[in-house]
């Protein structure tokens, strides 16, 4: 069976691929429908659970991905967070020496779980100034509600 992490060059040059024929609002678009159609189990799962929602889905995909980070989930406080020490997917770019990563590669989770998360009531922070190192941080939070 082929992993996931097979995928990842060719999801790289995939975005450079949009934007050279469509800019950077062709990429955008597509990661706008991909979180909108393929992401229905995140939204599931936080619908559902709430933030523990957060926590199983990416318990799942992360450790299916052997990435390294830890993850905290605190439900008193209403936040959810992930630390990625190492990204699997670009720390893979990282090291290829045939092909430079898209530029941008990292905003992808952005846009996905920000799409799938804030109508549901909840804030997305996503740190991504350590992408240059296969690094970011994750935090979901309770939005504060108007009673």
């Amino acid at each position: 069976m082929i992993s996931c992490t097979e995928f990842i060059p060719a999801y790289s040059e995939l975005f450079r691929y949009l934007e050279e024929k469509g800019g950077r609002e062709e990429v955008q678009r597509f990661w706008e429908y991909l979180s909108d159609n393929f992401l229905g189990n995140l939204r599931e799962l936080v619908e559902e659970h709430g933030l523990r929602g957060c926590w199983m889905y990416w318990s799942h995909t992360l450790n299916e991905e052997a990435a390294d980070f830890t993850m905290e989930l605190d439900e008193d406080a209403g936040e959810f967070s992930i630390t990625m020490h190492r990204c699997p997917s670009k720390g893979m770019l990282l090291e290829l020496e045939q092909m430079e990563p898209y530029h941008d590669y990292c905003a992808h989770c952005d846009t996905l779980y920000r799409r799938v998360l804030e109508p549901l009531g909840f804030e997305y922070i996503f740190d991504d100034s350590g992408c240059d190192e296969a690094r970011c941080r994750l935090v979901v939070r309770e939005r504060e509600r108007d009673d």
